[in-house]
């Protein structure tokens, strides 16, 4: 399936390609264009739109709470692992405000910020960054086999 977004990747539009390519779409074909044009392509060429205005898989408030796009992922295919959960919070931290925000969001957020200032493009921003969120994926597993507890889960 096709996927797109805006161009010029930082966190949310890094981390909801890594979540459909590994656990919803593993054949995934990602596409980063302008702002004014997400939805446009996304009619034109049979795309499903995210982390952009207008789509269904954007951040969204519920209670009063902020989630990411990475959420509406999560809510949108009835993903349950709670390791996701878990780093669906770290996502959350790093690309909205929540109140309860992770200390690991602003790792997150500085990672992502210096991938996008070195990668040449948002694919490669992707290369760059997919091996951080396979690790953080594994950091969260440890975390909960450890007893940590999950907060706010869209799901």
């Amino acid at each position: 399936m096709k996927w797109v977004t805006r161009e010029k990747a930082k966190v949310d539009r890094i981390a909801c390609p890594w979540i459909i390519s590994r656990f919803v779409d593993s054949k995934a074909e990602f596409f980063f264009v302008p702002k004014n044009q997400v939805l446009d392509f996304a009619r034109e060429n049979n795309a499903i739109p995210f982390d952009t205005p207008g789509a269904e898989l954007m951040h969204f408030e519920e209670n009063g709470y902020e989630y990411v796009s990475f959420d509406a992922v999560i809510r949108k295919y009835g993903l349950k692992d709670p390791a996701l959960l878990e780093l669906a919070n770290i996502v959350r931290s790093a690309d909205a405000e929540p109140p309860d925000a992770k200390p690991e969001g602003a790792g997150l957020e500085a990672a992502a910020l210096g991938f996008r200032r070195i990668a040449k493009s948002d694919h490669e921003n992707m290369k760059l960054q997919f091996p951080l969120y396979d690790a953080l994926y594994e950091y969260c597993k440890w975390k909960l086999e450890e007893g940590g507890k999950l907060e706010h889960s869209p799901a």
